[in-house]
């Protein structure tokens, strides 16, 4: 039987599929999309997500372009800049993938390395801004949220140089280093608001309701637990420490140890564990209320980009992902995190700002938890720090640096900068169904 009904071709779109960091998205000119969608709203939303292939209730998104993880379900458009003393106005969509949703309230800061190298190859950036060979300065308004990002790009030959030695835990090749400085990346206090820290506090509570913690996850036999788990189905209530911080991304940090973990785990210990999944989204839907990110615990299904979870422990050996060994001479401090409800294989860089930037404020579980608290060495003055760190995550080592400062009671942070790298996977034009 034949049908009556037209089918219309695809239509194709410039686009550039590029690694940033331990991620991967597709990336577009803003003036190259169809005129609906070079707007905010349901026809840009529509667009992107058949482009990346969600919603997929098979979780493969096989029939569009990304790879089923939260590092790669990840959408760019850029734009040359409204902003004064800027080149670039970078806008990052997060793209769910088993709902019709993109996710468009926060950065991603391994795909920010990415942003600076596109921009140049996309004719965004002023030509007198880019050395024939040295270093391109790229100045990149982060439009989610409002804060300026510097990229430190390397040209060779009037091009952007993409290959080189530098390695990144997470990545498997080696690539050209790009240094990526997130200005001011925290909030500002406002008066008769806390700033960095929405609750006004370095440490809280969280409390998880009786029947949902879970701290006796299955562990491998060959490690003895380092702490003594409670009955997995206590009818207690379970107050958890936790420190909220709005710095890079909203993030909600808390001690493995109270919830049951050693802070060395890999993404097989967390994301096999069905109750565990259930747990640490509780944990961050409970925590984005008490930040004020949202008003019930029922609308972080819809805001599953932010905030992220992460637990923290003091350094300890482990053996990476990779087979790569952690000793604990390297590291300051373990943190695993969460992204899209799942155990990252790295770390998220908007994550590693957060990290970075509570490792140098005094009090925090972070800070804490590296050195025992003795972690700030750098800096004259106690209402100031400057310092970097190293941390472990599932697929390695990351070093942060970040300068912080206290005024007025009030902390803040100026700078944070780390090192990722970033290349062009391929370009040419995506092609979707024309009703989308």
């Amino acid at each position: 039987m034949t049908s009556n009904k037209v089918h219309l071709p695809q239509i194709k779109v410039p686009a550039t599929y590029m690694r940033g960091g331990t991620s991967k998205g597709v990336f577009f000119s803003l003036t190259d999309l169809p005129q609906a969608a070079q707007v905010a709203g349901a026809a840009r939303d529509a667009l992107l997500l058949r482009v990346i292939g969600s919603p997929d209730p098979y979780g493969k998104q096989t029939d569009g372009m990304g790879g089923a993880t939260s590092s790669t379900s990840k959408t760019v458009i850029l734009s040359k800049s409204t902003q004064g003393d800027h080149d670039v106005d970078y806008l990052f969509g997060q793209v769910a993938i088993d709902k019709a949703f993109v996710d468009w309230s926060g950065n991603c800061g391994n795909l920010s390395a990415a942003v600076g190298a596109f921009a140049i190859h996309a004719g965004l950036v002023d030509a007198s801004r880019i050395p024939e060979n040295g270093i391109a300065v790229i100045r990149i308004w982060q439009a989610n949220i409002s804060k300026t990002i510097i990229a430190h790009v390397p040209v060779t030959n009037g091009e952007v140089q993409e290959t080189g030695d530098f390695e990144l835990d997470g990545v498997t090749f080696p690539a050209a280093e790009i240094g990526v400085d997130f200005i001011d990346p925290a909030e500002k206090a406002k008066e008769g608001e806390p700033g960095m820290f929405p609750t006004g506090n370095l440490v809280d509570e969280i409390s998880l309701p009786a029947g949902v913690f879970n701290n006796s996850p299955e562990l491998d036999n060959s490690l003895e637990p380092r702490y003594s788990p409670e009955p997995r189905n206590s009818l207690e209530p379970k107050k958890i420490a936790a420190t909220m911080i709005n710095a890079g991304i909203p993030t909600i940090f808390v001690n493995a140890e109270d919830i049951g973990y050693r802070g060395d785990e890999l993404q097989e210990a967390i994301n096999a564990d069905a109750k565990a999944l259930e747990m640490f989204e509780s944990l961050r839907a409970i925590g984005a209320v008490q930040m004020g990110l949202i008003g019930h615990v029922d609308e972080a299904k819809s805001r599953q980009h932010t905030p992220k979870i992460a637990f923290v422990s003091p350094a300890s050996s482990y053996t990476s992902s990779s087979g790569k060994q952690v000793e604990t001479c390297d590291i300051e401090l373990n943190v695993r995190a969460l992204s899209m409800g799942k155990l990252h294989h790295a770390m998220m860089g908007t994550a590693a700002v957060a990290i970075g930037t509570a490792a140098v404020i005094p009090g925090t579980l972070v800070n804490l938890a590296a050195s025992g608290g003795t972690l700030t060495k750098a800096g004259t003055k106690a209402d100031r720090k400057t310092d970097s760190i190293c941390f472990g995550h599932p697929s390695g080592t990351l070093k942060v640096g970040a300068a912080a400062e206290q005024v007025d009671g009030q902390w803040t942070v100026t700078k944070v900068s780390m090192s990722r790298s970033a290349r062009i996977l391929m370009q040419g034009w995506v092609r979707v169904p024309d009703e989308s």
